[in-house]
């Protein structure tokens, strides 16, 4: 149903798009029409696909290292208030800084290759994996941390076998929040600089006035991106089967 529902969407939009253009005979060169863009896609397939398998790597090793090195500075800060009180203002200014401000600085220290891409990445995606698994983590139900002290739990055992499963479906709301942000860190990266991935074909094709390859560079993206969500979506349903999910709807219903 989800499937279905996504393509519906689809073709709404893509309906509304022909009538704005149709309607507005707005010129190919600013808005090209999905019908062009579809065309240009068929056309350059070979070579979008190139690119966005860069891309993919890309964003794909930004999600498995902002992950890892989120989840070990949520467990830290969690772990130890010394160090809680040095490193979380330093997370928090952190984010004041505009990431178009970080990503000339990360091609000139990395360079122009899939490093500096797969940085920017895995910064977008550190903070919400942080925030999110920190929040869970401080707010574990009181109830069993005095059950498990009552037990004679050590401080690890209490880490591993409550806090942490408890604070799961809060950092699943990060890792979902990081998968629909993981592309516009490597996108932003190959803006600056990069020889390969579709930031840099869209970067090229608007430098030469071919905006139908540029709108079928990013669709490609926005597809991806969305598969990217709904795959560690998924996954993470099926990892954490404990966390329910009730609506409004559901709640009335049952009233």
């Amino acid at each position: 149903m989800t499937a279905i529902r996504l393509i519906l969407i689809i073709i709404g939009l893509g309906t509304v798009w022909q009538i704005i253009v149709w309607a507005s005979q707005v010129p190919h060169y600013i808005l090209p029409s999905p019908i062009r863009v579809i065309e240009s896609w068929i056309n350059n397939y070979l070579l979008i696909l190139d690119h966005a398998s860069t891309t993919l790597i890309e964003i794909g090793l930004g999600l498995i290292i902002g992950t890892i090195f989120g989840t070990s500075s949520a467990l830290i800060i969690t772990w130890s208030n010394s160090l809680r009180r040095w490193i979380l203002p330093l997370l928090v200014a952190s984010q004041a800084i505009p990431v178009f401000a970080i990503a000339p600085l990360l091609v000139l220290w990395l360079g122009y290759g899939m490093t500096s891409k797969v940085a920017m990445a895995a910064l977008i995606i550190y903070f919400p994996v942080v925030a999110s698994l920190y929040d869970g983590l401080r707010r574990t139900e009181i109830g069993w941390l005095d059950l498990a002290k009552t037990m004679s739990a050590s401080k690890w055992s209490i880490l591993f076998h409550i806090r942490i499963p408890a604070a799961l479906p809060s950092m699943a709301s990060g890792l979902r929040v990081a998968a629909a942000v993981a592309p516009i860190g490597a996108i932003v990266g190959e803006w600056v600089g990069a020889s390969a991935g579709l930031g840099y074909l869209m970067l090229h094709a608007n430098g030469q006035m071919q905006i139908d390859l540029m709108f079928a560079a990013l669709l490609t993206l926005t597809v991806f991106a969305v598969i990217i969500y709904f795959i560690i979506d998924y996954l993470l349903r099926i990892l954490i089967p404990w966390q329910t999910e009730t609506s409004l709807e559901d709640y009335e219903e049952r009233k």
